[in-house]
């Protein structure tokens, strides 16, 4: 158990490592201009704004 435990903690030390160079995770940038929500895919905002962003 405890050395289960303790690979776990490296796994997630690995995890967060961040490398010189990596892009890292995509962000998120188009958003409805109306509302602030992500857009996601090419149709229109739930909110009622039909111009895409």
């Amino acid at each position: 158990m405890t050395l289960f435990l303790v690979a776990m903690a490296v796994l997630a030390m690995f995890g967060k490592l961040r490398l010189p160079g990596g892009k890292g995770r995509p962000r998120i940038t188009a958003r409805c201009p109306r509302c602030g929500r992500p857009k996601i895919g090419a149709g229109p905002c739930p909110c009622g704004n039909d111009k895409g962003a």
